[in-house]
């Protein structure tokens, strides 16, 4: 874990674990401010943000505007790894000890529903933050139960890239909208002398997060749920087994890369960067890179982007993106609160969509010229995002999502059919949710 301290900030204040109280009773939470006013939340001061790797510098240029602005209550960047499954361990860990060193938490949106309901993290004031100017799918992750416990930071949908040189060449002129249409596609494609060792499509595949938010893609696509809105879930069904059966028949078929059973995102966006992939679903920061003139991408101004492809009609992307909370043992709340303010306002918005290709969780800024000119693909992405299904709203998040990459893995691996493995996943998920939050 890395962390930057401000010149105002003494290192005292992140190494030292104080103890704070339970959550149940303090400032913030329904007890005290049953409305969600922020006149409940106390103290003014230094405080921490923390969040994951800071690869584009974005975030650091936001806080140093902020600490300018604000001597007295500086701003700590903790970064942590940009490991995902190891963010969301970290911040428990810190939950779990009752430690003030962490402050404002940079959840993924999957995370709040948890961290809400094990009393982790703060109710937050709603009426104190633009919601209603900001995408109502993408509010909706910030909320648990009747009350708002995390602040739209960014968001996120899955879309899928492709080579429009290729299909052009192939006589194509439409992207596919059914699993079917881009297979025949491939087949097409790869017939191509130009094409000569290049594969279908790529996902994410290996045994992390990416691979639960790909199967519920596929499920949903499918026309099925992983749970439904009592957070029961159903995976053992014929449109759960269709979509999985989807996912394995790439990789039965050969129409994946050789070793595509471990790859991440990083590995997708080079494979494809270097001309490999016909199609890959992918987040939007593959767009720029992807586009990059200086020599490290063979596909610049070779490609576009679409929905992603369903069983019968287009399919549904997970909503990804990152809900800002406020950790219930850490002091300095009042300053908290302002801070998320300004993080989360609509300029550094804008901010975080030019300079690191951020989906922006304002409305507005999809329909600014100038945003439109420089990321063509705000359409597709706001479609993704709006019809986008949520991943399992459930408390026992971090359990739900082991198992579901557990029994995919297998019946990608072959280890396990699609039925068995999707039998497996029922039971395993149900001994999880016997007790809904």
């Amino acid at each position: 874990m890395k962390t930057r301290k401000t010149a105002a900030t003494c290192a005292p204040f992140l190494t030292l674990a104080l103890l704070a109280t339970a959550a149940c009773g303090l400032p913030g939470t329904d007890e005290e401010t049953p409305g969600g006013s922020s006149a409940g939340y106390q103290g003014r001061g230094p405080i921490t943000y923390v969040t994951g790797e800071d690869t584009t510098g974005v975030v650091q240029k936001q806080l140093d505007r902020w600490n300018k602005e604000h001597p007295d209550e500086p701003v700590t960047f903790i970064e942590l790894p940009e490991a995902v499954d190891e963010q969301r361990r970290l911040m428990i860990q810190n939950a779990k000890t009752k430690s003030d060193a962490y402050t404002v938490l940079s959840l993924d949106v999957v995370w709040t529903a948890e961290f809400a309901a094990n009393q982790w993290i703060e109710r937050l004031p709603a009426e104190e933050f633009p919601l209603e100017e900001m995408l109502e799918p993408v509010v909706e992750t910030a909320r648990y139960k009747d009350g708002l416990y995390g602040v739209p930071l960014i968001s996120d949908g899955g879309i899928l890239f492709y080579r429009t040189d290729l299909l052009q060449a192939a006589g194509i002129s439409e992207p596919p909208t059914t699993w079917a249409d881009m297979r025949n596609a491939c087949d097409a494609v790869l017939a191509l002398p130009q094409a000569k060792g290049m594969s279908c499509y790529a996902g994410q595949f290996d045994e992390y997060e990416g691979l639960t938010v790909n199967f519920s893609e596929a499920v949903a696509s499918a026309g099925g749920i992983v749970f439904d809105h009592r957070g029961q879930p159903h995976v053992d069904t014929p449109e759960a087994r269709e979509g999985l059966d989807f996912l394995v028949g790439l990789f039965r078929d050969g129409l994946v890369p050789e070793g595509a059973l471990t790859y991440t995102e990083e590995d997708g966006r080079q494979a494809f960067q270097q001309g490999k992939l016909v199609f890959i679903r992918q987040w939007p920061y593959l767009y720029a890179a992807a586009n990059a003139t200086d020599g490290s991408s063979k596909v610049a101004g070779k490609f576009d982007v679409t929905t992603l492809p369903g069983l019968t009609r287009t399919g549904s992307s997970s909503l990804g993106g990152r809900n800002l909370a406020l950790s219930s043992y850490a002091k300095n709340q009042a300053t908290a609160i302002d801070f998320i303010k300004f993080i989360t306002n609509e300029d550094n918005a804008r901010k975080n969509l030019e300079i690191g290709s951020n989906a922006p969780v304002y409305e507005t800024l999809y329909d600014e010229p100038s945003a439109f000119t420089s990321h063509p693909y705000l359409p597709v992405l706001r479609e993704s995002i709006i019809y986008a299904m949520p991943r399992p709203h459930v408390a026992e998040y971090g359990k739900v999502t082991s198992a579901v990459q557990k029994e995919v893995h297998a019946a990608l691996r072959g280890d396990k059919t699609s039925e068995q493995a999707l039998a497996d996943l029922q039971q395993a998920l149900q001994s999880h949710t016997k007790r809904h939050p």
